[in-house]
């Protein structure tokens, strides 16, 4: 399992090149047996995206399951409010809020989410 930083940083909106460029350049993938993007959808992406459009694209693209609440802290820069971020995306159902909120986070370290 690997949770990346910053919803990924570029890479979630960037598939479509990476793909490309592995077709175009071969030499760059000799090591991997499928494309890049295969392995790109394996990993988990924090909720540190600061709007709610990029949030929603990584759970419509890799699924909710693999977004995990991220808050920067302690840092200055991060989400004042992770929760009231996650919550306030209307296009998040119930079940993928929970899972963001907490459930995935649970599955991955292997313990019991808190029941609220």
């Amino acid at each position: 399992m690997l949770v990346v930083a910053h919803g990924g940083g570029y890479l979630p909106a960037y598939s479509g090149r990476i793909d490309h460029a592995a077709s175009a350049r071969p030499d760059c993938c000799e090591h991997i047996r499928e494309m890049p993007t295969t392995y790109l959808k394996r990993l988990h992406f924090d909720t540190m995206v600061f709007t709610h459009e990029q949030l929603e694209y990584l759970v419509q693209r890799y699924g909710a399951d693999h977004v995990l609440m991220g808050t920067d802290y302690p840092y200055d820069m991060g989400e004042i409010d992770p929760i009231g971020f996650i919550e306030g995306s209307s296009n998040l159902d119930d079940t993928q809020r929970r899972l963001v909120l907490g459930g995935n986070a649970a599955r991955l370290l292997g313990i019991q989410p808190a029941r609220v």
